[in-house]
């Protein structure tokens, strides 16, 4: 009987030890994230919308209620940053880059290796997002295994239509979806059409930026084109390939031959080419299913008057630009602040997770896009996470305010194999800058020769790979 006592007296004090180390950890536990809760944190937001957008303001707001009240330690300062490569260097180097912000596919690497953004890895790997990732865009977001940026969202080009051009054009079919062009020599003739018919541009070309360099790379590998090739380990600019020169001299008919452009074609850039299409003052342009809200929202195009077909072919191929934007953050950011900013994506519903709040986020989203006159329309996947793609699926048939048949052909063409084409992969923001050059050229001199002016472009492109690339 004595045994058996002192057993369970062993046995309880024991169990008191362990209970007791347990409610001591609690305890430590507990004062630790009231230490957390207590350290004061600010979070420059500068995903915040601009000010022109009045209903997604408001949902930020509501997000950023939400957001305060559960972590009433941080304080969120909306911070507007539009990405641009004149004024993010000078930004960083002054200290004044929001904690996080928003830039393009193209840019992580060169921000990564100028030590511009943060090394998130061990928050992202934190939270397990690491594995949730698509692996090619988290390649691009990552160097030396250390992870840099989040991904938004991202796209596949492909072919504006404004619906009301087109009927006026008598270019509509009896269901109300677009006769559009199959190949480029039908999108001239088509935008030919539409001129005739109409007096407006058949098509808004860009040639005021480096846009214009980004979208003539589409047009270039569709007529064949392989603008930067390797060799042997060294990158080599091919800007003045036959195919190239094809795809400059299409271009340059669209202006002389045909006559279906924008007045100027020198002031359109990536903003002015939507509102082209919104206005009405063109009927097509290359645009992805990321920035619908350009046309529509920003511009006035009813929902109903704005479709997004496939890309046409060309004698090179049928490809689709593929891009994205990226969330990146700011190389003096603390793991606080980095840590904040996710947690901020949560409530967006911008995270790979699925919770009733990151649902709720999403349905904030496509309400605001709904009551904005936006199209809720499927995304580009950037997550692999069954679940909150499917979290996200159903959110888009509940808020659908479009007829899909004005996107599906666009939808089955960029899931075809070999369809996506990434950006091409060395100083792409200085080659866009060359080609733009040449598209400036030929679209203000009939005369221009495009073959010179395209070997021109090639040295000054090769330069700058063998200084910056091939050391």
């Amino acid at each position: 009987m004595k045994k058996l006592t002192r057993l369970l007296v062993i046995l309880l004090s024991l169990i008191f030890m362990l209970t007791g180390c347990n409610t001591n950890s609690s305890t430590n536990n507990s004062t630790n994230n009231k230490s957390e809760q207590a350290k004061k944190v600010v979070l420059k937001l500068g995903i915040w919308p601009e000010d022109t957008l009045a209903n997604d303001i408001q949902t930020f707001n509501k997000w950023k209620e939400q957001f305060s009240a559960k972590y009433p330690n941080v304080e969120v300062v909306p911070d507007h940053y539009k990405y641009a490569t004149d004024t993010f260097v000078p930004m960083a180097e002054a200290g004044e880059v929001p904690t996080i912000f928003e830039t393009w596919f193209t840019e992580p690497q060169k921000l990564i290796s100028g030590g511009f953004v943060k090394d998130i890895t061990a928050e992202i790997k934190a939270k397990g997002w690491d594995k949730l990732m698509n692996p090619s865009i988290k390649d691009l977001l990552s160097k030396d295994g250390k992870i840099y940026g989040i991904p938004r969202d991202g796209y596949a080009l492909g072919l504006y239509l404004n619906l009301d051009l087109f009927k006026k054009a008598g270019l509509i079919n009896p269901d109300g979806t677009a006769k559009y062009p199959k190949t480029w020599d039908e999108l001239a003739n088509d935008a030919k059409i539409i001129k005739e018919k109409t007096g407006k541009a058949g098509f808004c070309l860009l040639a005021k930026d480096n846009a214009g360099g980004w979208h003539f790379s589409q047009i270039a590998w569709d007529f064949g084109a392989k603008l930067e090739i390797q060799r042997d380990g060294k990158w080599y600019a091919n800007l003045n390939s036959p195919e190239a020169i094809a795809a400059m001299n299409y271009v340059k008919d669209l202006k002389w031959k045909y006559n279906v452009l924008t007045d100027n074609p020198l002031n359109e850039d990536w903003a002015s080419g939507f509102e082209a299409i919104g206005t009405g003052r063109a009927a097509m342009y290359l645009g992805a299913q990321d920035a619908v809200n350009q046309p529509t929202q920003v511009n006035g195009l009813p929902v109903d008057k704005l479709s997004i077909v496939p890309i046409p072919a060309g004698p090179g191929g049928q490809y689709s630009l593929m891009g994205g934007t990226p969330y990146m953050f700011s190389a003096n950011a603390t793991p606080d602040e980095v840590n904040a900013a996710m947690n901020f994506l949560e409530i967006m519903g911008k995270a790979p997770i699925v919770t009733d709040e990151s649902i709720a986020g999403l349905k904030a989203d496509a309400e605001n896009r709904v009551k904005s006159g936006v199209p809720v329309i499927p995304p580009f996947p950037v997550w692999t996470d069954s679940a909150y793609l499917k979290a996200q699926n159903d959110v888009i048939a509940q808020y659908k305010n479009v007829n899909m048949a004005l996107y599906d052909d666009y939808y089955n063409w960029i899931k075809k194999e070999g369809v996506l084409h990434p950006e091409e992969p060395q100083l792409t923001q200085d080659m866009y800058s060359e080609l733009t050059k040449v598209l400036q050229a030929v679209l203000t001199d009939r005369n221009a020769n495009v073959k010179e002016l395209m070997n021109t472009a090639n040295n000054n492109l090769q330069i700058l790979l063998d200084s910056n690339i091939n050391k």
